[in-house]
């Protein structure tokens, strides 16, 4: 506790060596700062594109005259997958004076959300990796998380596959994933649940975790053949009404690739297993870089919040990526994560809008809190955070948006595989110690 009060600038007296109450950190009057923050060049999941895409945001809206006449200044912060660097970004974010923390990811939601409202500093458009974004008051979702992404897939695999295995991460956070995709499962049929197969974030490969995978739907000695394309001898195409036998969904964000690599070399030839993910764990760039249309990315399904990336109502952010972002290859359009940055920035133009006067850390979030509807053209549902807002899903009571989108990969690209989006909200209603 000590480490962190002291990472976090956590003062034992408010009336003495602070300089700066909870809930009036604030610039200059003509200034108005925040930061992102997200992991980059560690041995797991890394988010670069999120912090690079905040800066490109504000060098639009700077470009253009700021928001409300105020300049928009965006700091960010590596908090290199651990609770030590998430502390040490959540206090510079409190000596910094920054009025909110817009469109992050971080792990460790019980570090830097103590830390943020201690400095009643609002948490706006995480990516949904925690349960404290989805119980602090001061955290602001944009999405609805891990929660309806797995909730999600549950409900696309069941309508395809007979069998499922589930390969996911091998963590306090991991170990929610299989009751929520098996609500999904059990909710839009007779479904039994996944198998669900523990694995390291950080592994090289993953043949044995592949093995188990293969087992899990019924392929115990290996027999039955590997993953399948969609243009080969498998079937269960989306929409077309027949159905797989096996699925294997692997949820394991950068190292999903790699898992599948490995499942790729184990089960090689021959027809058999739909693989599957949700986005975040397969993006455009990774079918791409594997082969485009003859990679065995080929038919597979995969759950996402937005819609692909596409369509034409990214037109806006993928505008300012090329003509703001100077040719950063941190950024990905078709990155869930820049997706979400995106989004909570859109927010926060809508929130800073709507202060009047002094812009302060209180000021945002009291606007946040009393604002009309946000429209993020499309991307999302309307959101808002007022009282009458939040959905009925006990365990994530800052919940707002519980859409995703069915998606598959056809002819090497990411498309809809049904149109608009999907409502989960009833799934996670019922799930155990979620709704």
């Amino acid at each position: 506790m000590a480490a962190l009060a002291a990472a976090t600038g956590i003062c034992t007296s408010l009336l003495t060596g602070c300089g700066v109450l909870p809930g009036d950190a604030r610039a200059d009057d003509s200034t108005v700062t925040v930061m992102t923050w997200a992991p980059e060049g560690t041995g797991a999941t890394n988010m670069p594109g999120m912090p690079a895409m905040a800066q490109a945001y504000a060098r639009w809206v700077n470009a253009t005259g700021g928001i409300n006449g105020r300049k928009l200044r965006v700091l960010t912060c590596n908090d290199h997958n651990s609770s030590v660097g998430a502390a040490r970004c959540a206090g510079r974010a409190r000596n910094e004076g920054v009025v909110a923390v817009v469109g992050s990811y971080s792990q460790h939601g019980r570090t830097f959300m103590t830390a943020l409202e201690s400095a009643g500093i609002p948490y706006l458009g995480g990516y949904g990796v925690t349960d404290e974004e989805f119980t602090s008051p001061l955290s602001y979702p944009v999405n609805g998380g891990q929660a309806t992404l797995l909730a999600g897939n549950g409900h696309q695999l069941a309508d395809h596959c007979e069998r499922v295995s589930l390969v996911r991460p091998d963590t306090v956070s991991g170990d929610q994933l299989p009751r929520l995709l098996n609500a999904g499962l059990a909710a839009a049929g007779d479904h039994g649940p996944a198998t669900d197969i523990r694995a390291p974030e950080d592994a090289s490969a993953y043949t044995r975790h592949a093995r188990l995978a293969l087992a899990g739907v019924g392929l115990e000695d290996g027999s039955g053949g590997g993953a399948q394309a969609a243009g080969g001898t498998g079937t269960g195409a989306e929409g077309s009404g027949s159905m797989d036998k096996a699925c294997v969904t692997a949820v394991l964000g950068g190292r999903t690739d790699t898992f599948f690599d490995s499942f790729r070399r184990l089960r090689e030839d021959g027809p058999g297993v739909r693989i599957a993910s949700v986005l975040g764990s397969v993006k455009q760039s990774l079918v791409d870089r594997t082969g485009g249309p003859d990679s065995q990315w080929e038919g597979a399904y995969a759950t996402g919040w937005y819609p692909v990336s596409s369509d034409p109502r990214w037109a806006a952010m993928r505008n300012v990526i090329r003509e703001h972002a100077f040719g950063d290859n941190r950024i990905e359009a078709a990155d869930p994560g820049v997706q979400t940055t995106w989004v909570a920035y859109t927010v926060l133009r809508a929130a800073l809008e709507h202060v009047e006067g002094a812009v302060t850390a209180g000021t945002v979030q009291r606007a946040l809190e009393t604002m009309p509807p946000v429209d993020t053209g499309g991307l999302t549902p309307q959101l808002s955070w007022r009282y009458d807002d939040m959905l009925a899903v006990r365990d994530h009571p800052r919940l707002v948006n519980a859409m995703v989108t069915f998606q598959q990969v056809r002819n090497g690209t990411l498309a809809p595989a049904r149109e608009g989006f999907v409502d989960v909200r009833d799934t996670l209603e019922a799930v155990p110690g979620v709704g």
